[in-house]
């Protein structure tokens, strides 16, 4: 990854965390929850960039300027909200599970 590009990253990181500070306070909490969710169990391609990130924070934005409660937004059960996000990718999970599959695969050959 070329400096350019890392400092392009950062300043894209930096307008991110602003814009989640602006977020009233209930807000945030729900954000910050979802982010540590998904990077623990979330798609892989999440670290490639903010643009999942971005997303639930615009659709958090709208839900705040329309005055509606956080939970109102996203339903009471916030970590069914962030699966019903990444239900279609690929996530560690599913590749750490195939590296089980194929090892014991593997060694079963042996």
């Amino acid at each position: 990854m070329s400096i350019k590009k890392i400092i392009e990253g950062k300043k894209e990181w930096r307008a991110h965390v602003a814009r989640v500070k602006a977020l009233p306070q209930d807000y945030q909490i729900v954000y910050k929850e979802m982010q540590k969710y998904l990077f623990k169990v979330g798609p892989v391609e999440l670290g490639e960039g903010i643009g999942l990130l971005s997303e639930i924070l615009s659709f958090l934005e709208e839900g705040a300027a329309a005055g509606k409660d956080v939970l109102e937004v996203t339903g009471t059960d916030v970590a069914a909200f962030c699966d019903a996000l990444i239900e279609d990718s690929k996530t560690y999970l599913d590749l750490y599970q195939e590296s089980v599959n194929q090892k014991v695969s593997k060694d079963k050959k042996e």
